[in-house]
């Protein structure tokens, strides 16, 4: 791989954002962000940024969907590349490929998918979310109840199965024994408490056994009272837990929003999207599980009026929580870049803009619309990229 010298850019870096720097990309890696002018090396290339802001790649961990496509539908390795060619022009250089409640069979189906994906370096997969079938019912949201079910034996093998990348499972604490909670956490899988109607006692306790963070916080969980604090009580309580936000104006009131990030430290309020197959397609309506979801106005709802899923991408989740929930510029990039890879463990290799990181990167304008994005220093979108990210 050749060399990428990407020049006079406002770039986004650990102590803040700085204006006139270049940054270096060298087989695949960031070799150096500075001021000087480094050449890209023999056969290198050279992208001038035009005084744009250069910011960490986004990573999103719930992704359902984008380009037209949904995983659950269709779990193959050219699904992935569908999906991560749609999100990639809203500047995600790293997502998690998502199944919503399904047969056993399609999960394993979409396991191998991921592990398939990666190992052939499709861009962008960094490993895959399991959300359900191990829910309440309850607080089903959209899924299908009928699908919902405790896990046993071979279910939790099939979860810790992955060869590469990350397993994220969404699981309700009240529907999984102890036994297979501890399994999760003991072989590497990442656990956020989702669709639960689990009361305070019950998540403190998944807390104290490993439970790494709350899928879609608020939404689909026991609402914090005053007696009984339930799931988003313990979730706003505990300081070590991340807390998924989907910030589209639908799924979450901002003062909620701006409640959670004032109460949790910094880093562990993250953004996710949700997305469904409309992301980057002009898509209306779309079939989910035989049930028809309209798209208007910025929503994704069923017939009746459940939400289902976002149309969302990562970029409008930045630009919101700049103005509607208050958070400064840097931290609202962070909330999509580098807090999420920590939340997964991969903090030391992407989400950052600096020496020794992937180069996964995306330059943005003043209103912060994406105008390129490169995945491991090759540009998959905007002026001078490749073709289309595909399979």
């Amino acid at each position: 791989m050749t060399g990428l010298s990407i020049r006079n850019a406002r770039v986004l870096t650990e102590s803040g954002f700085h204006a006139g720097l270049s940054v270096t990309v060298r087989a695949g890696r960031i070799d150096c962000v500075g001021g000087e002018r480094k050449p890209a090396g023999a056969g290198g290339e050279t992208f001038d940024a035009d005084g744009l802001t250069l910011l960490p790649g986004f990573v999103d961990l719930q992704v359902n969907g984008g380009g037209g496509v949904l995983f659950n539908d269709a779990p193959t390795v050219e699904t992935l590349g569908a999906i991560g060619a749609a999100h990639c022009r809203f500047g995600t250089t790293g997502f998690l490929p998502t199944l919503i409640t399904d047969e056993i069979e399609t999960i394993a189906r979409g396991m191998a998918a991921v592990d398939a994906a990666i190992e052939a370096g499709v861009p962008g997969v960094l490993g895959i979310h399991v959300e359900g079938p191990f829910l309440n019912e309850k607080r089903r949201g959209v899924h299908d109840a009928s699908l919902m079910r405790p896990p046993d034996d071979a279910a939790v093998e099939l979860l810790t199965s992955l060869r590469h990348g990350r397993t994220l499972v969404t699981l309700a604490p009240e529907i999984v024994p102890a036994r297979y909670l501890d399994r999760l956490v003991d072989s590497g899988v990442i656990v956020a408490a989702g669709h639960t109607d689990a009361g305070y006692p019950e998540v403190r306790a998944a807390l104290d056994a490993g439970l790494h963070g709350f899928t879609h916080l608020y939404n689909a969980m026991s609402p914090l009272a005053s007696r009984a604090p339930g799931a988003v009580g313990a979730a706003l309580e505990d300081p070590n837990s991340w807390c998924g936000l989907i910030a589209d104006g639908f799924h979450v009131h901002p003062a909620a929003l701006r409640i959670a990030i004032a109460s949790k430290p910094q880093g562990r309020c993250l953004l996710v999207t949700d997305a469904m197959p409309c992301v980057g397609t002009s898509l209306e309506s779309f079939e989910l599980q035989g049930r028809t979801i309209r798209v208007a106005g910025g929503r994704c709802v069923t017939g009746d009026g459940v939400l289902a899923g976002s149309a969302l991408d990562m970029a409008a989740a930045v630009r919101y929580a700049m103005s509607a929930l208050d958070v400064d510029e840097a931290d609202a990039v962070r909330m999509a870049s580098g807090y999420p890879a920590d939340a997964v463990g991969l903090g030391k290799e992407l989400g950052r803009v600096a020496a020794g990181y992937r180069a996964d990167l995306v330059l943005v304008d003043e209103a912060y619309g994406v105008v390129a994005t490169w995945i491991g220093g090759r540009q998959v979108f905007g002026r001078g990229a490749d073709a289309p990210v595909d399979a």
